[in-house]
C-alpha cells in the first residue's frame, strides 16, 4: 500500500480507501460482513474510511462504528452531510441549524466523538459559503471533527468557498471528493487543477465507474452486476453514452491484457497515478470484491500504458456527461436561466 498526505493537513492516508456507502440495505451487507470487510481492509493498509449519514439512511454509520469499536485511533474517519434525511425540509443542506444537529447524530452513530474529516456531500445553492463555514469552523473548534471538506462541488464553488474562507476568517476546506474515473474525466478540466491550486487533498469516488471498469462488464455478456438490478438505465446498451462505454471498455480491456493488469488495476492505477489524487475510495460489497481491489494498490501504470488510455478516452472528457454530479443548478432547471 502507498501513502500520501492528505492536502496540506499532514495526516498520511493510503492511496486506496475503504468507503461504506453498500454497508447496509443499500449493499445489503450484514454487520458480520461489514465487519470483515473493515478487518480486511485494515489489514490489507487501508488507514481511511469513508462513510454517509444518507448511506442507507445511516445504517451505515452504525455498522462502521460498530466495526471499528476499540481501535478507533488508528482510522482516519470520514462522513458526510448535507443530502436528505428524510422528509423534513430542513433536515438537509449546509445550513448551521442542520449541521450542528446531524453531526451529533453521525458521531452518535458511529460511536465515538469525534470524526477526523466531515464533507458536505453536496454544495447547497440555498445557503451561503459564509454560513456553512462559519458553522463547521465553530465545529472544528469545539473539537468534534478535525478538518472538513468538500463533496463533487463545481471548480468555481471550490474557489467561491476558498475566497469566502479568506475574507472572513473562517477555516476553509482542505478536500475534495468528487468522481473520477477513465470512463468520467471531466473533472480534469476544472477541478483538479482549482484542487492543485489551494492544495486540496482529492479522495476520487466511483473509480470502477459504477462496475464498468470492473471486468465483469463486457461486449456479448448479460450485465448482472448488483448496481444494474436497481440503476438499469446506466447499463442500458441502447442508450448512446452506454454503448459508448462498452466500446471504450473493451478497447480498455485489451490494453489491461497486454500490460498483464486485471480491469481493476488499470482502472484503479490511472485514477491514482494523477498527481492532484491522493486516494481512490473503494466500496466493495464482498469480501471477494475487496480482494481484488486490494490486489492494485501497489499497481503504478507506465507511461505507454497512460498513453494508450489516453487515446481511447481523451483527456477531460465525460463519456456520460449526462450523469455528472455537479452540474450548475440553471443547467437543470429552466426557470434558473429565464427573466
Amino acid at each position: 500500500m502507498q501513502y500520501r498526505t492528505l492536502g496540506r493537513t499532514g495526516v498520511q492516508v493510503s492511496s486506496l480507501a475503504l468507503g461504506a456507502m453498500n454497508f447496509g440495505a443499500i449493499g445489503r451487507t450484514t454487520q458480520d460482513e461489514a465487519t470483515a470487510i473493515v478487518d480486511a481492509a485494515l489489514e490489507g493498509g487501508i488507514n481511511l474510511i469513508d462513510t454517509a449519514d444518507m448511506y442507507s439512511n445511516g445504517e451505515s454509520e452504525e455498522m462502521v462504528g460498530k466495526a471499528i469499536a476499540g481501535r478507533r485511533d488508528d482510522i482516519v474517519l470520514a462522513t458526510k452531510a448535507s443530502m436528505p434525511m428524510g422528509d423534513e425540509r430542513n433536515h438537509q443542506g449546509g445550513s448551521r441549524r442542520w449541521l450542528v444537529t446531524e453531526l451529533d447524530n453521525s458521531l452518535r452513530r458511529l460511536g465515538v466523538d469525534h470524526v477526523d474529516l466531515y464533507q458536505i456531500h453536496r454544495w447547497d445553492p440555498r445557503t451561503s459559503d459564509e454560513e456553512t463555514l462559519s458553522a463547521l469552523t465553530d465545529l472544528q473548534r469545539a473539537g468534534k471533527i478535525r478538518y472538513f471538506g468538500s463533496s463533487t462541488f463545481p471548480a468555481y464553488r471550490l474557489v467561491q468557498a476558498q475566497w469566502a474562507a479568506r475574507d472572513n476568517r473562517l477555516s476553509r476546506y482542505v478536500t475534495e471528493q468528487p468522481s473520477y474515473s477513465i470512463l468520467q474525466r471531466g473533472i480534469e478540466t476544472d477541478v483538479l487543477p482549482v484542487t492543485e491550486e489551494y492544495g486540496l487533498g482529492v479522495l476520487v469516488w466511483s473509480p470502477l465507474a459504477s462496475g464498468w471498469l470492473s471486468g465483469a462488464i463486457r461486449e456479448g455478456r448479460d450485465i448482472t452486476t448488483s448496481r444494474s438490478t436497481f440503476m438499469p438505465q446506466l447499463f442500458d446498451t441502447a442508450i448512446p453514452a452506454n454503448r459508448a462505454r462498452l466500446d471504450a471498455v473493451e478497447r480498455l480491456a485489451k490494453v489491461a491484457d497486454e500490460a498483464g493488469l486485471t480491469m481493476i488495476q488499470l482502472a484503479l492505477g490511472f485514477v491514482t497515478a494523477h498527481p492532484a489524487v491522493t486516494c481512490a475510495l473503494i466500496g466493495p460489497r464482498t469480501l471477494d470484491h475487496l480482494d481484488s481491489q486490494l490486489a492494485a494498490a501497489d499497481t503504478v501504470l507506465s507511461a505507454d500504458v497512460l498513453d494508450a488510455i489516453d487515446a481511447i478516452v481523451a483527456p477531460g472528457t465525460d463519456l456520460a456527461a449526462h450523469e455528472k454530479h455537479d452540474t450548475p443548478p440553471a443547467l437543470l432547471d429552466p426557470a434558473l436561466r429565464r427573466r
